[in-house]
């Protein structure tokens, strides 16, 4: 196979930028493939394309509904749903308004998605139908004035499109939405240091922090690397990709910006089913796809996975985890294709570090140990508990500074400070680099839990846990799991005269959590193991589990 390296972008600087340059100079190039009206049950769009002259002129008029909405620059706006070319549409309209968007993850429950909407002192909300349910309860939200629903009919009783409901919230379909707007550009130029996009994390102390990013946070990475012609997997026009990870994550929503940058189609899949990306990796004619191990994992599951056709596949990249021997050895067999693993977080804006197919290759499978090493302009350094650096081989606190880096935490300050140091972000993972730059990471600092790509911290967990009143304390810690990296576990102590069963526990946590987040299992202990000052132990319990392991993560 020969792998295109070639990376022509089209020199935005915000993310506006991507859609007229390219609308300019190729508007009947596609920019998404597989959009049709209505969605299928099965959730895979199919049918026609939008070229980028489309996709430009939708954008536009976006933004014009959003400011004929009464929405000035800054104000935030939310999309909750699977994506689709609305989305999309959302994504790059509100850009060019100036607003800043929050992508919500549909599985969270209710209380999650409130706490964001009302974090975010959110104005306006785009909602799939398939989430009405959870909109209807967001009504009385202080500032959302619109919800704007796709996908489905208003809900009967909230009158006529664009009336009022009892709570001063105004509905609109989509179609009310842009009804009468033209594509004509405003008269307001974004800044790529304006913040674009609100993304947020699951929080160390019971709450998400909403990331900052500007709109240099989706180039910065990548016009460091064109400067010195580093290629790294080498996105062009002549290349497909496959939407599998969503907008509302950090991975997703870089990928697919960096794909569009270069000219790269974008075939829209609403969720990732292993079936029918099998089925989409070929129809689709796909070159370049980012996943996590464990959706590689379930790809190869797939029975029709070992008989389809990638021939045309030229670069799987992958992140949230490291990916186990074995299971890349499988890949690199089926799938016939260059492997890359990029590492970041959502305040770096993504990847800073990356694993290059070249490092998959290595004879004595030590490299597959690293994380990477740094792009062209990030820096990167472990430092001690004091701040100071680290020798090669030495472990500490990995830190970060990249131009992508963050402007910081919303409505956070204190959090913002104490991530956010002298232009470095201290990432809270323990490591080590090596002789030649490469870092390896071994542990977090942090409690975080990598379930299937997903960052789950234990703090948020734990609090739900200890609102069920025979729960006296409660304890969150990852377990190894081969399937999906790691699987959550509760340690609890009940009170004296419990008789609360694990079954009832789990289900508590259930009315309160996205199901990602909830246990697999709950430990009933008499303590939990602390400190002399009292703190937690967490090592102690995490210890039976990771026994006879390398690393602390998986």
């Amino acid at each position: 196979m020969s792998y295109n390296l070639g990376m022509p972008a089209s020199g935005a600087t915000t993310l506006g930028d991507i859609l007229t340059r390219h609308a300019a100079a190729r508007p009947d190039a596609p920019a998404l493939r597989g959009v049709r009206a209505a969605r299928g049950s099965d959730g895979v769009r199919g049918g026609g394309d939008v070229a980028f002259a489309d996709l430009d002129a939708r954008a536009w008029r976006v933004a014009g509904a959003l400011r004929r909405s009464g929405l000035a620059a800054g104000a935030r706006i939310a999309y909750l749903g699977k994506d689709g070319v609305e989305s999309f549409e959302l994504l790059f309209g509100s850009a060019r308004a100036g607003t800043v968007l929050l992508g919500i993850n549909w599985r969270l429950a209710p209380p999650e998605v409130r706490y964001i909407v009302e974090h975010g002192e959110t104005e306006l909300l785009v909602v799939h139908a398939d989430q009405l349910e959870v909109a209807r309860g967001l009504a009385d939200v202080e500032r959302l004035r619109t919800i704007v629903v796709v996908g489905g009919a208003l809900p009967a009783d909230v009158g006529a499109a664009g009336a009022e409901d009892g709570e001063g919230v105004r509905w609109l379909d989509w179609g009310a939405f842009l009804d009468g707007v033209t594509a004509e550009p405003l008269d307001h130029a974004p800044d790529p240091e304006d913040v674009v996009v609100q993304m947020y994390t699951s929080g160390t102390t019971g709450h998400p922090k909403g990331v900052m990013l500007a709109h240099r946070s989706f180039f910065a990475v990548i016009r460091s690397m064109e400067a010195v012609g580093d290629p790294w997997i080498g996105f062009g026009p002549d290349d497909v990709t496959l939407h599998t990870l969503p907008l509302f994550h950090i991975g997703g929503i870089w990928f697919m910006v960096t794909a569009l940058d270069a000219g790269c189609p974008v075939v829209l899949q609403e969720a990732f089913v292993p079936s029918q990306t099998v089925q989409l990796m070929q129809t689709a004619r796909v070159t370049k796809i980012m996943l996590v191990p464990a959706m590689i994992q379930m790809l190869l599951a797939e029975p029709s996975c070992q008989t389809a056709d990638f021939t045309a596949l030229d670069c799987i990249v992958y992140g949230g985890s490291p990916i186990p021997a074995p299971l890349l050895a499988a890949g690199l067999e089926r799938f016939g294709c260059r492997f890359a693993q990029v590492y970041g977080l959502t305040e770096t804006g993504n990847t800073a570090v990356c694993l290059r197919p070249e490092d998959h290759l290595d004879p004595d499978g030590r490299r597959l140990l690293a994380a990477g090493r740094p792009y062209p302009g990030v820096e990167l350094k472990v430092v001690d508990g004091e701040g100071a650096p680290l020798p090669p081989g030495e472990v500490g606190e990995i830190c970060l500074r990249s131009p992508a880096n963050m402007v910081g935490y919303w409505k956070n300050a204190d959090a913002t400070a104490a991530t956010l140091i002298d232009g470095w972000i201290h990432t809270g993972d323990a490591g080590s680099t090596d002789e030649d730059g490469y870092v390896y990471v071994s542990d977090r600092f942090k409690d975080m839990i990598i379930y299937a790509g997903e960052n789950i911290y234990p703090a948020e967990i734990e609090s739900v846990l200890c609102g069920h009143p025979e729960v006296v304390e409660a304890a969150v810690i990852g377990v190894p799991d081969e399937r999906w990296g790691e699987q959550v576990k509760a340690v609890v102590v009940r009170s004296a005269d419990a008789t609360t069963s694990a079954r009832e526990i789990l289900a508590h946590a259930r009315a309160s959590l996205a199901t990602f987040k909830v246990p697999k299992s709950v430990d009933f202990v008499d303590a939990l193991p602390r400190t002399p000052s009292g703190k937690i132990q967490k090592h102690v319990l995490r210890e039976p589990y990771w026994q006879g392991r390398e690393r602390q993560v998986n």
